[in-house]
């Protein structure tokens, strides 16, 4: 059941706050074994957590939207409006399914509203109709991560700056965006802004965008968004954001930045601002349950996803640790080990081979070692590369007319072991799994090599590939 109540107090088995992947999945799983089980979300608009309204779902939706853009009636304004309204009605979708699958548990109570603790088993919920304290034996905080903030002057105060959040709901496209911070989050807002024909400048304060990534192939992939009109300004050190009136016209911004020691500026009609995120707990007052967190804010956690206090768990992003649903998911596996007494409970060191991708277009995905990584570690590596292009097994990449990109796999000379791939070609997000899995469980990189896989796939890129090492 839902509520917004008025002062009250509920005993729980289990608290979650936070709707997330994590605490939901465990929200479920202990309410379905007929323990009473409360979950806190501050608001309606996030049930299901951060991957269905604010991350992952809407900005891949926003990027399909993009790609499928290419319908010349329709201009880049209205396709753009049309794919906002698109996302919103996915999202919608999403929120209610997730909502309908914790109100059908009898045993499980959905409370909307701000969560703070009053001592280490006791939480008080209120929100504009009251205030409700639960109290619980165990606690899972999944409160999330939400967008970084800066002290760059003049940018607390213009009006068209803005979060990925807020973007996300701009109905209007703007005709100049600006992205502070060359990360996941900058570089795929703007690559799916200028695939609806906005100009956009990325401002990166470090020497490179996608540092960590093969050195050929983030020299590509900043090549291809260049040619798709993403203009990408490295060591560009922010100073100064001014919001410019116009008599007649919405406000813009001019942000100002050195390049090289020279001060330049590039207008814009919406500044993104992409600098990181920060968990989300200032609200929680986590001092009065004893609970410990990092000087950034992040709950501190052990193996076992405990807190400083034993029967307070944290999972997800409120960790401070890879920023992924997945992990999110993986940590919700661990906690319910330790709440159910398995023998051999999860852990967290225990995560091998976890695979990340950039969702640009085509996707960049990776998982293990580069190969400098590989080679600085002490290997002794082979290694496989290729264009996707020059790959004659990929028909696949050539029928849905993505045939850009690079794949590369690296590989222990002496025991055929995989250590790393990157894959940037189209669906390199389905793909990397495939070597994420081999890696965990030993499959070789010959044996990956002489598989069968289905025509015409992304997949078979194997056959061939993994043909080249050398």
């Amino acid at each position: 059941m839902t509520h917004i109540v008025e002062s009250t107090a509920i005993e729980a088995d289990l608290l979650v706050i936070g709707f997330g992947k994590g605490g939901k999945t465990l929200a479920g799983d202990v309410g379905r074994a007929g323990q009473r089980v409360v979950l806190v979300e501050q608001s309606a608009q996030m049930f299901g957590g951060t991957c269905i309204n604010t991350g992952c779902v809407p900005t891949k939706s926003m990027v399909y939207q993009g790609e499928k853009h290419t319908a010349p009636h329709l201009s880049g304004e209205l396709a753009y409006a049309a794919a906002v309204a698109a996302t919103e009605r996915l999202t919608a979708g999403l929120r209610s399914a997730n909502l309908a699958a914790l109100e059908s548990i009898p045993s499980v109570t959905v409370l909307i509203g701000t969560a703070t603790f009053l001592d280490a088993n006791t939480v008080q919920v209120g929100s504009d109709a009251g205030a409700v304290t639960v109290s619980a034996r165990q606690i899972v905080i999944g409160t999330g991560a939400r967008a970084g903030t800066t002290d760059i002057p003049g940018l607390a105060d213009c009006p068209v700056a803005v979060t990925n959040v807020e973007l996300l709901h701009q109905t209007a496209r703007p005709e100049r965006l600006v992205v502070l911070g060359g990360g996941f989050i900058g570089l795929e807002f703007a690559s799916m802004y200028a695939a609806f024909g906005c100009s956009v400048t990325i401002l990166e304060q470090h020497p490179a965008v996608l540092a960590g990534e093969e050195p050929d192939i983030a020299d590509l992939a900043r090549s291809l968004l260049a040619a798709r009109g993403v203009d990408i300004q490295t060591g560009a050190d922010v100073v100064d954001v001014q919001t410019v009136l116009r008599p007649g016209a919405a406000p813009m911004a001019r942000v100002q930045y050195l390049s090289d020691g020279q001060s330049v500026s590039v207008d814009a009609d919406t500044v993104l601002v992409a600098l990181g995120r920060m968990p989300n707990t200032s609200a929680l007052r986590l001092d009065r349950a004893g609970v410990q967190t990092t000087d950034k804010g992040a709950v501190v956690v052990d193996d076992h996803r405990r807190t400083s206090v034993p029967h307070i768990f944290a999972v997800g992003d409120v960790t401070g640790g890879p920023q992924f649903t997945y992990i999110s998911l993986d940590d919700y596996r661990i906690v319910a080990d330790q709440l159910s007494g398995v023998d051999e409970p999860r852990r967290a060191s225990q995560r091998t081979a976890v695979p990340t991708c950039l969702f640009l277009t085509p996707p960049l995905a990776r998982v293990g070692l580069t190969e400098s990584q590989a080679r600085s570690a002490g290997y002794d590596v082979l290694v496989a590369a290729s264009p996707v292009a020059n790959l004659a097994t990929v028909a696949r990449a050539r029928i849905v007319e993505q045939a850009e990109g690079m794949m590369k796999v690296v590989v222990d000379a002496t025991t055929d072991e995989i250590l790393g791939a990157t894959l940037w070609c189209h669906d390199a997000h389905e793909v990397i799994n495939i070597v994420a899995l081999a890696m965990r469980h030993g499959i070789t990189a010959g044996a990956l090599r002489d598989e069968i896989y289905t025509h015409p796939s992304m997949s078979e890129c194997f056959n061939q590939l993994l043909g080249l090492l050398a």
